[in-house]
């Protein structure tokens, strides 16, 4: 076999069909965010964007406090944890975090990984694995890490249609009583932005006798009086047995975690190959992570302003024309509905005007309902709002892109 002409096809392939990725060099303006440098590929002079689609969604990696949280402990501790969590790899600083997570979400116990992928990947890889003849009743727009975690435990698998209780409970009445069942779903879903409806889900769980895994990283920081997500905004922490979330969306740093009882969290610490086998995240990291949600527990700033340019952005939209799916979080999905439309208006948007937004296409989505991202950001001023709708209103008639009734 040739190798690298098979390699090559299959990128050729990416390319025609206006899949391939391309990763935009950036270099972000620390105190100026989201404002950040674009280094060109194409032997063009670099030139300043402002980014319309970090999942910083709060800004809080610039954050000052973060920031001297994260010095404090660079040069207390030193770059690195040193090993592995079991190996010289527990910090002090692990160990605070883990507190300040149960505590946010009202739960026993927390447990750290490296990211949100792995947290999902090992931890449902182990309860799938490890508890005897498990079914797992997963949503049918699941993240791919929650898929993969599933997956790799060689569980039987059942999906429900999404964010339909009533068909999780049909799935779930033909199941022995008695046989253990977890019910896999996220809160906010990445790509439309819409909400689960968490407490019917738990309806439907006690009454089959199920476990409940609730993976939150897209609201972690961003709903409920102290950032704890939609769960609690809810009221119904409690209701949900293991809550997922990430360190490096609305929490501004790098890193995931699961909490849940002090039995489970120490059940998967001794059982996940993705905890056990990886270097612990640095200490800094740790101490940033904890800053970041000690003050969104307190302070509900950046969640009011985030959700006022939310609603500057769709109503400026609505005026425009530029057709944008409706939801209830704080995405803003416009949607394009063709591949390599999708990613010319982004090329366009960004060489042109100094927007930046990455172009969302299948696999991420389904075919034909290709996608730009918009996550405004408290950082984002009225000016921002106004020329991104400008430059995309500019972009719809230069291009011929069809817009709805305003």
């Amino acid at each position: 076999m040739d190798y690298e002409k098979y390699f090559e096809g299959s990128l050729e392939e990416l390319h025609e069909e206006g899949r391939y990725r391309y990763f935009a060099d950036l270099e972000r303006h620390n105190g100026a965010f989201p404002k950040a440098t674009h280094h060109r590929r194409d032997g063009e002079e670099n030139h300043d964007v402002t980014v319309w689609c970090s999942n910083d969604y709060l800004g809080m990696g610039q954050n000052a406090k973060v920031i001297s949280a994260m010095h404090e402990a660079l040069d207390k501790c030193g770059a690195g944890s040193g090993g592995t969590r079991n190996i010289s790899g527990t910090n002090h600083y692990h160990v605070m975090l883990e507190r300040e997570l149960a505590d946010l979400h009202g739960k026993e116990s927390a447990l750290l990984f490296t990211s949100g992928y792995v947290s999902n990947w090992a931890a449902l890889s182990t309860l799938g694995s490890k508890l005897p003849n498990c079914l797992i009743v997963s949503d049918s727009w699941n993240h791919a890490s929650m898929i993969e975690g599933i997956r790799h435990s060689r569980a039987e698998k059942a999906l429900f249609k999404h964010n339909d209780p009533e068909d999780l409970n049909r799935i779930l009445s033909d199941v022995d009583p008695d046989r253990p069942k977890m019910i896999v779903f996220e809160s906010v879903y990445s790509m439309d932005g819409d909400i689960a409806p968490i407490d019917e889900i738990c309806d439907v769980a006690d009454a089959h006798n199920a476990i409940t895994y609730l993976d939150e990283v897209h609201a972690v920081g961003m709903y409920g009086p102290r950032g704890a997500g939609i769960a609690e905004r809810e009221g119904i922490m409690d209701r949900v047995t293991v809550i997922e979330g990430t360190l490096a969306k609305a929490f501004g740093v790098v890193g995931g975690y699961i909490t849940s009882t002090s039995a489970l969290c120490d059940f998967v610490r001794s059982h996940a190959s993705g905890f056990i086998f990886t270097t612990a995240l640095p200490p800094a990291v740790a101490a940033g992570a904890r800053e970041s949600i000690k003050h969104l527990k307190n302070s509900n700033t950046e969640r009011e302003t985030q959700r006022l340019r939310v609603a500057q952005l769709r109503a400026a939209l609505d005026k425009a024309g530029i057709p944008h799916l409706p939801n209830e979080s704080h995405i803003v999905p416009v949607m394009v509905g063709e591949a390599n439309l999708c990613r010319a208006i982004s090329d366009r948007l960004m060489d042109q005007y100094g927007v930046y937004v990455q172009p969302i296409n299948y696999p991420t989505v389904a075919r034909g309902t290709e996608r730009l991202r918009f996550t405004p950001n408290p950082s984002h001023t009225e000016e921002d709002v106004d020329h991104l709708v400008n430059s995309l209103s500019e972009i719809w008639s230069q291009m011929g892109v069809k817009r709805v009734a305003a």
